[in-house]
């Protein structure tokens, strides 16, 4: 749908793995004064600090996680950074460097090589990450791309999924359920496109949307508001798969239960009107959509009047005892038990 027919194409085969990962690397730079070696020998070098390092590692898979008839190469090279970058927020710490390993089959050329990479640059510099490593593969279908994110964070900061109490308010930053309408609309061209490939779409009123599922961005600036506001979260986790599936996780592992405020959840009006084009509920896509990246967190009630009236925070509910089960209460004041209804990475 978006591919270019008339572009160069140069074959991998042709530079060999070692001269793709010197091409694709050279304009690179390094921040860090921990990274004392990154891409050009067998292994990274980093200097260890007196903080925790914090390591985490997101695959994706053409056809699996993302379509390239709609997503542009140098936006999944970016959001295949953001997705790992978001894991590390999570934890109330600070992500410094990442390596990036890519399989690919030979229908791709060096040039579509350079978009990916293209976008993996800009993402590292505009987060100040440094790339230290990696490795390139063939595949036998399609794109593999596997990012590490490693950061930083003194042992008191670290924030864990575990740490939620009785009482306690839950947080969301920034808007639910964009992203998931975004590839709702992108699906809805793609099979417009398949059925006329002479039809322009036109994406002006879902601008939003697209960016929320094209080029997501990770949520670096809420642990640093946070430590500002000198508020520690007692739980955090990132919505990846959906609100109601991340507060079952958080839930699950502090064994407490929880309420969540339908009329509470924050929604963009593109998502309210775009839900209402589509004919489906809104709650129920900001509850199980999945790919907003925001953090998801609970702090102590004492924290209230920090957060209370924050442009980029909203309380959406409290925490309770583990035996009042986890639950949503609607507009019309009643109390549904939340499900796990978002993103099922082994679904079939």
């Amino acid at each position: 749908m978006l591919e270019d027919k008339n572009q160069s194409r140069t074959s991998l085969s042709e530079l060999g793995e070692f001269g793709l990962i010197n091409h694709i690397t050279k304009h690179f730079k390094i921040n860090h004064s921990t990274t004392v070696k990154g891409v050009g020998d067998d292994a990274a070098v980093l200097d260890s600090s007196e903080q925790q390092t914090i390591v985490t590692t997101d695959l994706l898979i053409e056809g699996v996680h993302f379509d390239l008839s709609y997503m542009p190469l140098k936006h999944l090279g970016y959001k295949s950074v953001m997705v790992n970058l978001s894991d590390v927020y999570a934890m109330n710490a600070s992500a410094e460097q990442i390596t990036v390993s890519l399989a690919v089959s030979n229908r791709f050329p060096l040039e579509a090589i350079e978009e990916l990479y293209s976008g993996i640059q800009l993402a590292c510099e505009t987060y100040n990450i440094d790339l230290i490593g990696g490795d390139t593969t063939s595949s036998t279908k399609g794109i593999l791309i596997s990012v590490t994110a490693i950061g930083k964070a003194n042992k008191e900061e670290v924030v864990y999924r575990n740490g939620a109490k009785e009482t306690d308010l839950i947080v969301v930053s920034g808007d639910l359920g964009a992203a998931y309408l975004g590839l709702q609309v992108l699906e809805r061209e793609k099979q417009v496109f398949q059925v006329n490939p002479n039809s322009q779409p036109d994406l002006d009123k879902y601008t939003y949307l697209i960016e929320r599922q094209l080029k997501p961005e990770a949520r670096k600036d809420i642990p640093k508001l946070l430590k500002e506001m000198d508020v520690k979260p007692t739980s955090m986790i990132d919505i990846s798969d959906g609100l109601s599936s991340e507060i079952m996780h958080i839930c699950s592992q502090s064994k407490v239960g929880c309420k969540i405020y339908e009329d509470k959840i924050p929604l963009d009006p593109q998502v309210i009107s775009t839900c209402e084009e589509f004919d489906i509920d809104s709650t129920m896509v900001a509850l199980s959509g999945g790919e907003d990246y925001e953090l998801l967190f609970t702090v102590s009630i004492d924290d209230f009047d920090k957060v209370k009236g924050n442009p980029h925070l909203t309380v959406i509910g409290h925490i309770t005892e583990q035996n009042q089960g986890m639950n949503l209460v609607t507009r019309a004041n009643q109390e549904l038990e939340l499900k796990a209804q978002g993103w099922n990475a082994l679904q079939e």
